[in-house]
């Protein structure tokens, strides 16, 4: 019987101490706070993401996978960069285009030139079709 007494008061404070160590007993005043599994900022604000930001990148992982906010998040500035950038070189492709015309003094992009205002060439040989022409054959 007095090793049953023994044992209870044993328990008892040992389920006392581990109690006051969670809650915060003592000088050191317990637990810290836990730092939550969150992405603050994933990619800089200041610049474009380069490839080393991306694979640097380690989204947070919950209870079903990735956090889908975050991984939102990842994903809608990646694809507004990436339209941002399409549209960057579509339009120096162009301006380089127009500017390669100029130099090489291309006739086919003047309006009104051999080309035509539509842009296609005759075929040799071949007059360039004009509206005149049109309506004079079905005047006759």
């Amino acid at each position: 019987m007095v090793v049953f007494w023994f044992l209870l008061i044993a328990m008892v404070a040992v389920v006392a101490a581990v109690t006051l160590a969670v809650v915060g007993g003592g000088a050191q005043g317990g637990l810290g706070e836990a730092a939550p599994d969150r992405l603050y900022d994933p990619l800089p604000a200041d610049r474009p993401a380069s490839r080393a930001d991306v694979e640097a990148l380690r989204l947070a992982v919950c209870v079903r996978g990735y956090r889908m906010n975050d991984v939102d998040d990842v994903l809608d500035r990646l694809g507004a960069e990436l339209a941002e950038r399409d549209a960057r070189i579509a339009e120096l492709e162009s301006a380089l285009a127009g500017a390669h015309a100029a130099a090489m003094g291309a006739p086919g992009l003047v309006e009104g030139g051999p080309a035509g205002p539509s842009g296609e060439r005759p075929a040799q040989g071949e007059a360039p079709a004009s509206g005149d022409e049109e309506e004079g054959k079905t005047a006759r």
